[in-house]
């Protein structure tokens, strides 16, 4: 048995839940959330609890039993209590400026970057002196928050010498020593 996909999901104060035809709907004081759920999985609400079931044992049934559980799991969460996310950018001269959606960045290439971000996502920059540029985003979709996270990492890694680049704030770079010096 999945120990995910068997752990209930308590929803809390303020979130309803509702299920038509295998279409999941979570509305909370941060938004709605809908997540289309395979027909081999039977969901239920119940007293506040969401519970999910599956049909049998098959490897395909309890990978897609957790997937699930996991899915609507973050979406209870999401909407009730939003997720957020912090980047930093390590580099002289990068810096990072938003007016309303549009981020503009400035990564050390020819020309600035300018990103246009979903509607559902709140960014916040900040350049305080003395400390590095950061992006601040929120958001109630886990997956869109880390998926326009990730592609904003993209636009310029960080490499492993120096540590330049786009990073998460809690993140641990993998520092490599460079070149030493000629040995006599």
């Amino acid at each position: 048995m999945s120990r995910i996909g068997k752990a209930p999901i308590t929803v809390p104060s303020g979130v309803e839940v509702s299920i038509a035809s295998g279409l999941v709907t979570v509305k909370g004081s941060k938004g709605t959330l809908t997540q289309k759920v395979d027909t081999d999985i039977t969901v239920s609400v119940d007293n506040g609890v969401v519970s999910l079931t599956r049909p049998t044992d098959q490897k395909r049934h309890r990978s897609l039993h957790g997937l699930y559980r996991a899915l609507i799991a973050n979406m209870v969460k999401g909407v009730s209590e939003g997720y957020k996310t912090e980047q930093e950018l390590v580099g002289v001269g990068y810096r990072a400026s938003n007016k309303g959606q549009l981020l503009e960045l400035s990564l050390g290439y020819s020309h600035n970057i300018t990103f246009e971000l979903p509607k559902e996502i709140k960014v916040t920059t900040t350049a305080e002196k003395g400390a590095n540029p950061k992006i601040i985003m929120e958001c109630a979709d886990k997956q869109l928050l880390g998926l326009v996270a990730a592609k904003i990492r993209s636009l310029r890694k960080p490499e492993p010498y120096k540590g330049k680049g786009i990073k998460f704030a809690n993140e641990v770079l993998r520092r490599k020593a460079g070149k030493s010096a000629a040995k006599k």
